[in-house]
């Protein structure tokens, strides 16, 4: 029998369970090599928005939730904090289901003695908070993004290319999106401070990346739509960001910066 890679924490978000812009192959992997003691689910684990407008919901979706109900029933601590994509389950905050708790918020102290505040971050994108119809066609643009990705990606499957990222690399290139990156960072810092915060570790905008940011140490899981990616701590308190192949029985690479990932696969 394989070795489980065991970890003191995993994080994940922004799966979007629900929607066939869901790398589940790989995520299912993942769950199934790894062992943890503290599993947080950072949000938009379930897209309902896009299951109201379409139902989608195949097979391997169900095997995800079970996976994780069964890590809850055998020990792992595992902690749910909704998102905006999923926010109705917000109204079962302080809840536990299945051995899995429902927070808006959660504390957790690394092996290190670092006090980590894990939020899911749409609270502080202004766009989803005040402004429904242009974070609607948003999502309609971003979800038109990940199709022609799709459809490009099974051409370069053929070629035996690596996968690309579309929506991603558009998001790279866009100043406006990329300055709101920027805002919304200083938005978390400043209320990591005020929750004396150490690390934030949030999700939502499907960036993967640990950096510092002054004295906070500013942490994102990324996503399982464009970027396959999970933030692990390791036995010693060591955080490190583990990127997975879309296409391949992959173990982890190490996440790559945008601009270098399209010099490589282009």
């Amino acid at each position: 029998m394989e070795e489980k890679q065991q970890y003191r924490t995993v994080w994940i978000s922004d799966i979007h369970l629900g929607t066939k812009a869901c790398q589940v192959e790989p995520l299912l992997r993942f769950l199934t090599s790894m062992r943890c003691e503290h599993l947080f689910l950072v949000g938009d684990i379930i897209d309902l928005w896009a299951m109201k407008r379409k139902w989608y919901w195949p097979q391997t979706h169900n095997d995800v939730i079970r996976k994780i109900l069964k890590r809850a029933g055998k020990g792992t601590h595992v902690t749910y904090i909704p998102g905006n994509h999923d926010e109705n389950f917000r109204g079962y905050l302080g809840l536990s289901f299945g051995g899995v708790e429902i927070k808006r918020e959660a504390l957790h102290l690394t092996a290190d003695g670092k006090r980590v505040l894990m939020i899911h971050g749409d609270e502080f994108d202004t766009v989803v908070t005040n402004h429904h119809i242009i974070t609607w066609f948003g999502d309609w643009c971003y979800d038109i993004l990940l199709a022609l990705g799709r459809t490009y990606n099974w051409f370069r499957r053929k070629f035996g290319w690596r996968h690309f990222s579309l929506a991603a690399y558009v998001k790279r290139k866009v100043k406006y999106i990329v300055d709101f990156v920027s805002n919304y960072q200083q938005s978390l810092l400043h209320y990591a401070r005020t929750r004396k915060a150490e690390i934030i570790v949030t999700g939502h905008i499907h960036r993967p990346e640990i950096k510092p940011m002054e004295e906070i140490l500013y942490a994102n899981c990324g996503d399982w739509v464009e970027n396959c990616t999970a933030l692990v701590e390791h036995k010693d308190g060591r955080l490190e960001i583990l990127q997975f192949e879309h296409d391949e029985p992959s173990t982890t690479v190490p996440v790559t910066p945008e601009e270098e990932i399209v010099e490589t696969m282009a």
